[in-house]
């Protein structure tokens, strides 16, 4: 299996692609299983579904490709923006300010250590 790359994407999550990005920054090029741990005792909202794509990759690669854990590591991580959700708020003197609901999609590749 030399070369390929299990995948795993998660669309449409509800917190911005910015907050994402700096757990992503975290893990990338760590081994699996290191990376896992560290997203469990990262204090952030956006930890929690970078955690569960990352045990789904690892998942895949295992079912899928009969890989072992212990040899996979992050080779690419990221996280674009998904479509925002415009709502508004109500102001003072009968305004209204936008509200801008970020959401994003993550995508994750894992790799075999050679």
């Amino acid at each position: 299996m030399a070369g390929e790359d299990i995948r795993a994407h998660a669309n449409s999550i509800s917190i911005s692609a910015q907050k994402v990005r700096l757990v992503c920054n975290l893990v990338r090029g760590k081994g699996v299983i290191e990376a896992l741990n560290m997203l469990k005792f990262t204090a952030t909202q956006a930890a929690r579904p970078v955690s569960k794509l990352l045990a789904s990759a690892m998942a895949n690669a295992e079912e899928n490709f009969g890989v072992s854990r212990e040899d996979l590591f992050v080779f690419r991580i990221f996280a674009d923006e998904a479509p925002t959700r415009r709502w508004r708020k109500f102001g003072a003197r009968g305004r209204t300010k936008p509200w801008l609901r970020r959401s994003s999609h993550i995508t994750v590749v894992l790799r075999e250590r050679e």
